[in-house]
């Protein structure tokens, strides 16, 4: 699904207003799924009313449609309309109060007594003030209006007691996308319980910026967002996922053939799964590939073990592990399942002559990956020389006899070719994985991605990509996905920079979101898993943007599964690595 700029969104619903579907029929169907999802996903709690905060521009006009639908759904249902006078040609005013609606305007209600009274019996509130209209700080008597909602949702626990559950009508159910929870079927309450009052912004939390997800203090954070179209930018980035909650996706009858240029997207489970290599029934461990990992030091041996576990997990059909020979007789005997290729080191990590040992090797395998836990050594750093910028062989200059016999051009050629040259990219590297400890030492060099095979895949996190780049690391947090799009068009790589919402971004300018933020994945060790299910998928044949886009979310969703087992606190890499399969057989359904 596309994500889009607040722009972007204006420019989309012109279009589809120019092609026949009007702005009100946008406008009823944005206010629709919003009451969709309000009887969907907190149903049970019919049995209080619905207060509706009304702003004065479309946001508003979306939230007295839904009041409308509510209504006809059988909730009870006020609306506080703020800076909405009811102008003539405001239709969904009049009609709201045809429909003998409760409505009281800020305006008239200076002590803010009547909103506190209806805060104080809400169940739900409704967000529909500013959307993606902000544009100046929120003061005056919006910003009094947030305060009071915020703090009786903060402090309002009730009793709800609920009603037994029946089928929606035709009607009640939305075409709503869930963003957030994209394989949790969201459930409805269905016992007894305390509950506080449920916040539902429309499009966007009043006080975020749809576009940058700057959120201004007096934004009213919402456990629900129903957007429209497309989710925007700003659900995604800086604090914006702070105050979204669940972020639900409304068709509003927008073509997709309009949309077909835009080359943000977040990822689904839908797309995933079409990625997904087959496993046939009669296949062997050659069918799924084989992967060389080049990994660990006397100071990291876990990466290297988590990297190779990762790629198991995650469906390669042989790892090898290619480590400095002390740390195979520490890993051998909780690692039965991989391959070894013990290499030449120095005090516990690699040495140069690790390049050839591994070269003389690389025949048959279908992807590598190099890096986790490698170290910063001096040492380390002379292997990756080697192994990335070989020596070319050196010939010799036959000499001419006596001083004066040879030319100065001459003089001058022959003692260049004493010189170690690079001779550029290795054409003879299968698909790569560079990670961790390799992207620093990289990052080091000059004109560092003419080291490289084109299209190979870069896991940096923010540190490491401010490295990359040369910048600060706020430079990149404040532009994680136009410089993940810029740098991978640049350096000619698929680059995933990892993080709340990992980007993963292709030289041809598609660029992918994913869906998770999970402080579970912030511990260490969850970067090697990602890079071991990403070399595991490059062996089983994906391209490399299809192969870092899907490892990339299975790791993640494998995230959220130790999340919801285990906790937020606690769960370690390791947990997510046995996550991997329920992840693999919760997206192929197999």
């Amino acid at each position: 699904m596309k994500i889009v700029t607040t722009d972007e969104m204006r420019a989309l619903e012109k279009a589809t207003d120019a092609a026949g579907w009007s702005y009100d029929d946008m406008m009823e169907a944005a206010g629709k799924a919003v009451a969709a999802a309000i009887e969907t996903h907190l149903g049970p709690l019919a049995a209080g009313p619905v207060l509706i905060l009304a702003g004065p521009g479309n946001n508003g006009g979306d939230g007295l449609v839904a009041a409308r639908w509510l209504q006809a759904w059988d909730w009870e249902v006020r609306v506080y309309a703020w800076k909405r006078p009811g102008a003539k040609s405001d239709v969904n005013f009049h009609k709201l109060t045809e429909a003998g609606i409760p409505l009281v305007h800020a305006e008239a209600d200076a002590d803010r007594a009547r909103l506190r009274a209806w805060l104080d019996e809400a169940l739900v509130v409704v967000d529909a003030l500013l959307g993606t209209g902000v544009a100046r700080p929120i003061e005056g008597d919006l910003a009094d209006i947030l305060a009071l909602t915020r703090q009786a949702v903060s402090e309002e626990t009730r009793l709800v007691s609920l009603p037994p559950v029946e089928d929606e009508g035709e009607d009640a159910a939305g075409a709503l996308f869930n963003l957030t929870e994209p394989l949790a079927e969201l459930d409805r309450f269905d016992e007894a319980q305390l509950s506080n009052i449920e916040v539902v912004a429309v499009d966007c939390a009043s006080g975020l910026d749809c576009t940058t997800g700057a959120v201004d203090p007096a934004t009213l954070p919402a456990d629900y967002t129903v957007t429209f179209g497309f989710p925007k930018y700003g659900h995604y980035l800086g604090r914006g996922a702070e105050v979204t909650g669940t972020l639900l996706a409304a068709d509003i009858g927008i073509p997709d053939d309009l949309a077909a240029a835009i080359q943000v997207e977040v990822v689904t489970p839908t797309m995933v799964a079409e990625l997904l290599p087959p496993r046939p029934r009669n296949a062997h461990k050659g069918t799924f590939g084989k992967a060389l990992i080049v990994a660990g030091s006397v100071y990291y041996t876990g990466a290297a073990a988590l990297a190779a576990q990762a790629a198991t997990r995650a469906g390669a059909g042989l790892v090898t592990l290619g480590v400095a020979r002390p740390l195979h007789g520490i890993l051998a005997p909780s690692l039965l399942e991989v391959t070894w290729l013990p290499l030449s080191h120095d005090m516990g990590v690699l040495a140069s002559d690790a390049a050839r040992m591994i070269n003389e090797k690389l025949a048959g395998y279908k992807a590598l990956l190099i890096g986790p836990g490698l170290s910063t050594e001096k040492e380390t750093g002379a292997f990756l020389k080697a192994f990335f910028q070989p020596e070319e062989p050196k010939t010799k200059q036959r000499s001419a006899i006596g001083f004066a016999s040879q030319a100065p051009e001459r003089a001058a050629s022959s003692a260049g070719n004493d010189e170690v040259k690079a001779s550029g990219p290795r054409g003879d590297l299968p698909p790569l994985v560079v990670d961790a400890d390799a992207l620093n030492w990289l990052a080091q060099q000059d004109h560092w991605p003419a080291l490289l095979p084109a299209n190979s895949i870069l896991t940096p996190h923010p540190g490491e990509m401010a490295r990359l780049c040369k910048l600060e690391l706020d430079a990149v947090q404040a532009d994680r996905w136009g410089l993940a799009a810029s740098q991978a068009k640049a350096w000619n790589q698929v680059v995933v920079l990892k993080g709340a919402f990992t980007v993963i971004a292709a030289p041809d300018g598609r660029v992918r979101v994913l869906p998770f933020a999970n402080p579970a994945l912030a511990t260490a060790g969850t970067g090697d898993v990602l890079a071991g299910a990403i070399v595991a998928l490059l062996a089983q044949g994906l391209s490399p943007f299809d192969a870092a886009l899907t490892g990339a979310y299975l790791h993640g969703l494998a995230g959220d599964l130790a999340a919801q087992e285990i906790g937020l606190a606690g769960a370690v890499a390791e947990d997510i690595i046995s996550f991997l399969p329920a992840a693999w057989r919760r997206l192929s359904g197999q």
